[in-house]
């Protein structure tokens, strides 16, 4: 016979399992581009760094340009954008949006925790880690596309120069 403590006990374990189940069904069935981005809506932004403008060889947290930033010592691309090369820009209007991406991603890590979300390949052909970054379930690429600082991902760079 169960006491009404062990009782309590084991309905508290019980609501709370169910719980965690039914949070991974819903994970698992959100719509998404990231694979893992709907479970990190259930949780909070953990990654964080101080971001600056990348200088010099040794890069461990820094912004290459306004889709490529080093975190922790990892080159990553983030996977649902595009933005204008900075470094081989083809024209002067490319070369003024891609500073501005630039600086403005630098901006949006700094603004808080966020999270690193993998999606269907975990690399690209140059060996950078393919992550959508997220806060609070948002993507920073979609705040950089609807910006102008960007485009979605098509599989191809954009011609930044086209009128």
């Amino acid at each position: 016979m169960q006491t009404p403590l062990l009782q309590r006990q084991c309905a508290a374990f019980a609501a709370a399992l169910l719980a965690v189940l039914a949070g991974g069904l819903v994970a698992a069935a959100a719509p998404t581009h990231a694979t893992d981005a709907a479970r990190h809506a259930f949780g909070a932004d953990r990654e964080a760094a101080s971001f600056g403008l990348c200088e010099g060889p040794i890069r461990v947290s820094c912004v290459v340009d306004g889709d490529t930033f080093w975190y922790r010592g990892l080159k990553i691309r983030i996977a649902d954008i595009n933005a204008p090369e900075l470094s081989s820009p083809s024209c002067a209007h490319e070369a003024r949006l891609a500073a501005a991406a630039t600086r403005r991603l630098v901006a949006l890590l700094n603004a808080g925790p966020f999270t690193l979300a993998t999606g269907e390949r975990e690399t690209d052909r140059y060996g950078r880690a393919l992550r959508v970054v997220l806060r609070g379930g948002r993507s920073l690429g979609a705040v950089l596309e609807a910006e102008g600082l960007a485009e979605h991902w098509q599989g191809r760079r954009g011609d930044w120069c086209a009128a």
